[in-house]
């Protein structure tokens, strides 16, 4: 069977102390990334990547760009210790959240560096645009999407509580209000769901991140997009886009609607894609095995991955 691939690209929560570290001493090329994202940054975020504080890195601010950075140091490792170019062999790439701008990068649409301070931006973007202990973010589990947003509207009461990601079967994100969000964790169990608190600094991916769309408006209309080598599946539409006009608009829409990452892996698993292969991150592969069970899960963080993702390629 011939193999079909993506390259997928984690979002917030997938930072940690250390982060790029090994990717950093084993290679060159790894090494250049990095240095090519403190400069864009004019500051050593690299050095916060590999030596924390870890209250700092987790800054929204900070963690964007430093996942960004991983994630992009892993890829040039694996085209330049493997030989391997993802502008050839992937058909498709796809991002969750933040991630959508490592795959936009990765894919020629938008350099390393712009990247890195457009997510410095944005991150500093959603970081400002609701006050501290306004807003919330909750899991809840082992619920349908259509109970999710059955439960979010009910939830509401006036205030915002909208689904944030539909990660996978049975996990889907809600986001607003903190009072709302708190309903609905209790209608959830209510309705014999499980539902967690997610320890975020500001409810991502709903209308109160209008202020953040803003921004980012303005700021993506400057920015230079070009069209990617090869298509993305765009967060908000579940769908593959070329268009750089359209990219500008999805990212921008994306700030305050739905990370539809089931819909995307779906699509492009019906797509015929059989290798799903994460770059920078492990937190993807487990959503992958609920969604599309048959496809193959690699990643690709240290360098001792970069051998079993090359004979499975």
């Amino acid at each position: 069977m011939a193999v079909t691939i993506a390259f997928l690209f984690p979002g917030q929560g997938s930072q940690s102390v250390g982060m790029g570290r090994a990717m950093a001493d084993a290679s060159p090329a790894a090494r250049a990334v990095l240095q090519e994202v403190d400069e864009a940054l004019g500051e050593h975020l690299s050095r916060l990547m590999f030596d924390g504080p870890e209250d700092r890195l987790t800054l929204t601010a900070n963690a964007q760009p430093a996942i960004m950075a991983a994630s992009l140091a892993a890829l040039a490792v694996l085209e330049g210790e493997g030989g391997f170019r993802l502008s050839e062999k992937a058909n498709f790439v796809a991002g969750h959240s933040l991630g959508e701008y490592s795959a936009l990068s990765a894919a020629g649409s938008l350099k390393l560096a712009d990247t890195a301070r457009l997510l410095r931006k944005r991150g500093d973007a959603m970081q400002a645009a609701v006050a501290p202990g306004v807003g919330g973010m909750a899991a809840l589990l082992g619920m349908s999407m259509p109970d999710v947003q059955a439960i979010a509207a009910e939830a509401a009461e006036g205030q915002v509580c909208a689904v944030a990601n539909d990660n996978a079967a049975g996990q889907v994100v809600v986001s607003g209000n903190a009072e709302a969000v708190g309903r609905a964790v209790a209608l959830a169990k209510a309705k014999g769901g499980k539902a967690i608190l997610l320890p975020v600094s500001a409810p991502f991916h709903c209308p109160l991140m209008a202020p953040a769309a803003e921004v980012m408006a303005e700021t993506l209309a400057a920015a230079d997009i070009a069209a990617p080598l090869v298509p993305v599946y765009a967060n908000v539409t579940a769908a593959a886009v070329s268009d750089p006009a359209q990219i500008r608009t999805l990212l921008v829409e994306q700030v305050t609607g739905t990370v539809r990452w089931r819909e995307s892996v779906e699509a492009m698993a019906a797509a015929g894609v059989t290798h799903m292969v994460e770059l920078g991150g492990k937190v993807l592969g487990p959503m992958i095995k609920r969604i599309a069970p048959d496809v193959t899960n690699l990643s690709v963080m240290k360098p001792d991955d970069i051998d079993a993702v090359l004979k499975a390629l």
